[in-house]
C-alpha cells in the first residue's frame, strides 16, 4: 500500500509540474517576442541613434538640416546690429532676436574713474579688476549670485563674483579715491555714463 501511495503521489507531482511549466512557458514566450528594435518594447538602441539624439540635444532639439538653414539666415541680422548693446524698445523683431543672441556673449568693458556702468534689466556683471561699489537709485541694488546675498547702494563688490541686475538703472561704479578704473565682464545690455 505504501508503494501505491508513493507512486500516485509521484504521478500527481509530476503532472502538476508539467502543467505549471507549460503555463509559465507560454508567458515567457510572449515576453520574448518583441516588436521593432528601438521601440518601447525593445529598448536596445544603436550607437548611431544615440549620437543622433545627443547632437539634437546639443543643438537645442533641432535636426541638423534645419539648424544649418537657420544659422545662415540669422547671421546676417546679427552682424549688422552688433555695433550697440543698447537698443530702444521700438526696435524690430530681427533686432530683438540678435540682441538676445548678443546677450549670451561676454564682453569686457573698461570703466574709468568717475564713470558708472549701468545695467539693463537682466544683465550680469563680473568684476575682474579694480575696486567697485554698487550704484542704485533706490533701496535695492544687485544680487551677488556667487555668495547668495544682495548688495545695496555704495556697498563694495567682490572680485570674480557674478552680479545680477533684475531692473534697469542699477550698476557699478569705481570706488571713491581710486586712481584706476575697472575691468568688468558683462553679459546683457548696459550703458557707460
Amino acid at each position: 500500500m505504501k508503494s501505491r501511495y508513493k507512486i500516485s503521489l509521484a504521478v500527481v507531482l509530476l503532472g502538476g509540474g508539467i502543467v505549471a511549466g507549460s503555463l509559465m512557458n507560454s508567458s515567457v514566450n510572449g515576453a520574448s517576442s518583441s516588436g521593432q528594435p528601438g521601440t518601447a518594447d525593445d529598448p536596445v538602441v544603436t550607437k548611431s541613434y544615440v549620437d543622433q539624439k545627443i547632437a539634437q540635444a546639443i543643438k537645442g532639439g533641432v535636426t541638423a538640416s534645419s539648424t544649418s538653414s537657420k544659422t545662415t539666415s540669422s547671421t546676417a541680422p546679427a552682424t549688422s546690429s552688433t555695433t550697440s548693446n543698447t537698443t530702444s524698445s521700438g526696435t524690430s523683431n530681427a533686432a530683438k532676436s540678435s540682441t538676445a543672441e548678443q546677450s549670451e556673449a561676454l564682453k569686457v568693458v573698461d570703466v574709468k574713474p568717475g564713470q558708472k556702468l549701468i545695467a539693463k534689466a537682466g544683465a550680469e556683471f563680473i568684476l575682474r579688476n579694480g575696486n567697485a561699489v554698487v550704484y542704485s537709485m533706490d533701496a535695492s541694488g544687485a544680487i551677488d549670485i556667487t555668495s547668495g546675498t544682495e548688495i545695496v547702494h555704495n556697498q563694495a563688490v567682490e572680485k570674480n563674483h557674478l552680479l545680477s541686475f533684475p531692473r534697469e538703472g542699477r550698476g557699478i561704479q569705481v570706488k571713491e579715491d581710486q586712481k584706476f578704473g575697472l575691468v568688468v565682464m558683462v553679459r546683457g545690455g548696459y550703458t557707460v555714463q
